[in-house]
């Protein structure tokens, strides 16, 4: 199929390079002409596994080209929105800008029968509007709404063998003016969600084996699809990330009480996680989450709520992004404690700038903002990632940055470790030991072994634990 990504953010490109890799197909369309200089090069202008090679595989092929030229979109049968929906300055609330003005420029390239698919994460309601304003413009195209799953360090994985495919697509008025009813979709997914098959009226078989054959591999393969509406496909994403978020905030609320009674949040999240109700994954209490998708997510999915009138039904969420924000700044107290109170003039060594393992994403990184308190308070911060120092030099380059996690510890009054990378989670406490000044280490994410850095003489520090 010939397909146009329009967005060449982290979403947009690699989808682009994952469709070319399932045989179709690609443009990818940009209005930031530096970034499509670099992909044109096949040279991702952000760190993610396994893309440089996928990528410079769909540009060899032929099949994947750049362009800022929204013209280059004309002729293609499906067009993926894959633009930014930012959090709104001064709001909680989703900044529609670029979704807006990818539409407005798309519409005079689309023609009958093609399919405007959006992929960006926004607030419900969304895609029925926008379904509105492609109606109105006499094309003849349709809109599908297809939200992503991508986690960063996987999204290559994740784009190829998705572990769910979900399609909202918009009804179709029979003639006469009635919507009909269906009571089945007729699909020759193997995997489609049998609860979607009954629907009242007739969800537009069209979409649905456009995005079939766009995913034809996947669908082979088994893959669930969920047919339905807009806004549930809408919601689907946003309330995948409000789950995920409280459930990382439910086991921060528990050692913030393990903290002051000493229980040890590890062990409590072993045992709950043996629940198969609950299960044990994204129960790992630290520094909690960050990123561009779960904190702008679930604030806007708040403020979206309180213009559908409903804020009570998800009032909680605010009560997650403060559980989250409040193990950031019990971290940089750990530190303070460890320094007496002092931090002028001491060292601390901030291992980790990205919000996870594996990125180069310093979005609302509760690494880089730790960073940000220490040196607020006079500590000399030296901080280091293996991955995402140039972007965490562009927003804070009042901060002292090494390559070298090595250098950045050498006298060191307090380490702390605030991103999990491989490289961390398996440093030998007692070589060590002789390169600091003071052997403390504060593990922002409960991911070492305490007993084996106490024995190397360490004082550990960990969240949640005794």
């Amino acid at each position: 199929m010939r397909i146009s990504v329009i967005g060449c953010g982290y979403l947009g490109v690699v989808h682009a390079a994952a469709l070319t890799e399932l045989g179709h197909d690609v443009v990818g369309i940009d209005v930031d002409a530096r970034k499509i200089q670099l992909l044109s090069a096949a040279h991702p202008p952000f760190f993610e596994p396994g893309l440089p090679e996928v990528l410079t595989s769909a540009m060899a092929s032929g099949r994947l080209r750049f362009s800022t030229d929204i013209a280059d979109a004309h002729g293609s049968q499906v067009h993926f929105l894959a633009v930014g929906t930012p959090q709104l300055a001064g709001s909680y609330a989703a900044d529609l800008t670029y979704v807006n003005a990818a539409i407005d420029a798309l519409l005079p390239q689309l023609s009958e029968g093609d399919l405007v698919v959006g992929k960006s994460t926004v607030p419900v309601g969304t895609a029925g509007r926008l379904a509105g304003l492609i109606e109105a413009s006499g094309s003849g195209a349709r809109l599908a709404w297809n939200p992503e799953f991508l986690r960063e360090g996987f999204a290559v994985k994740d784009t190829l063998a998705p572990d769910r495919l979900v399609y909202g697509v918009g009804r179709v008025a029979v003639p006469g003016g009635r919507v009909a009813r269906s009571e089945r979709i007729e699909t020759s997914s193997p995997g489609l969600d049998t609860a979607a098959r009954s629907a009242p009226g007739l969800l537009d078989q069209h979409a649905v084996d456009i995005l079939n054959e766009v995913y034809a591999k996947a669908v082979a393969s088994g893959t669930p699809v969920v047919v339905t509406d807009y806004a549930t496909a809408e919601l689907v994403k946003v309330a995948a990330n409000a789950f995920l978020a409280t459930k990382i905030s439910f086991i921060n609320a528990m050692a913030e009480i393990a903290e002051v009674t000493g229980a040890d949040v590890t062990q409590l999240a072993d045992a709950i996680g043996y629940d198969t109700r609950i299960g044990r994954r994204f129960l790992n209490a630290g520094v909690g989450f960050g990123g561009g998708c779960l904190p702008k997510d679930i604030r806007a999915f708040a403020a979206r709520a309180d213009e559908l009138g409903r804020g009570e039904s998800v009032a909680f969420l605010k009560e997650v992004d403060a559980i989250n924000l409040r193990r950031r700044q019990r971290v940089v107290d750990l530190v303070l404690e460890a320094l007496n109170e002092e931090p002028h003039l001491k060292k601390v060594a901030v291992l980790g700038l990205a919000f996870k393992p594996n990125s180069d994403d310093v979005r609302d990184s509760p690494a880089l903002d730790v960073a940000v308190q220490l040196h607020g308070r006079g500590a000399t911060v030296v901080a280091t990632d293996p991955e995402a120092i140039a972007n965490a030099s562009r927003l804070h380059p009042q901060l002292t940055f090494v390559a070298d996690h090595i250098e950045a510890l050498t006298d060191a009054d307090v380490v702390v470790l605030v991103t999990e990378w491989a490289a961390y989670r398996e440093l030998d406490p007692a070589a060590l030991r002789a390169r600091v000044r003071n052997p403390v280490i504060v593990d922002a994410r409960n991911c070492l072994d305490a007993t084996a850095w106490r024995a190397a003489g360490w004082t550990y520090l960990g969240l949640g634990r005794p």
